[in-house]
């Protein structure tokens, strides 16, 4: 429910996000809590559900993320500048919050069905200038792109993605 005082969503709200977000292509959804792209702070929620591809990626230095789970788990997968999974984080409601610094590279792995977080970022959101991929991670699509998931949800510190 919206009113000039208070965006409120309730469980029927997100349960139809998390519906559209299953049947959608790329398995994952999100719903803009801000009015507008140009709006200071970008805050909106990540449906996703298990085999969704965040390709890894980082934000500018100063483009810092947060997110806390509000249903299901996802792990939050932290990079080093080669590839190496440096930290795997998992998140899930009542676990904690995670603040990802800009210039970070990170992913994201969608562990249980029906998660949904809630992220927030400094905006405005500019499509051109959002964020870095990694050269090492295959693009949503590619061959190789289902596999890095399957590998995203065992992988451990220190190992590397096989690039070839």
């Amino acid at each position: 429910m919206t009113n000039p005082t208070a965006n409120f969503l309730d469980s029927d709200a997100i349960d139809a996000l998390v519906q559209r977000a299953a049947a959608s292509p790329r398995r994952r959804l999100n719903l803009n809590l801000h009015p507008q792209l140009a709006d200071p702070i970008q805050r909106f929620l990540n449906a996703g559900e298990p085999g969704t591809y965040v390709r890894p990626h980082r934000h500018q230095a100063a483009r810092w993320e947060m997110f806390a789970a509000l249903r299901g788990q996802m792990d939050v997968l932290l990079f080093a500048d080669d590839g190496a999974l440096a930290q795997r984080i998992t998140l899930a409601p009542g676990c904690g919050v995670i603040e990802i610094a800009g210039g970070s590279w990170h992913s994201f792995v969608i562990m249980a069905p029906a998660t949904v977080a809630l992220e927030i970022k400094p905006g405005p959101y500019i499509a051109e200038t959002d964020k870095e991929f990694a050269v090492w991670a295959p693009r949503e699509g590619e061959p190789g792109a289902e596999r890095i998931v399957r590998w995203f949800e065992t992988a451990h510190p220190g190992e590397r993605w096989p690039t070839r």
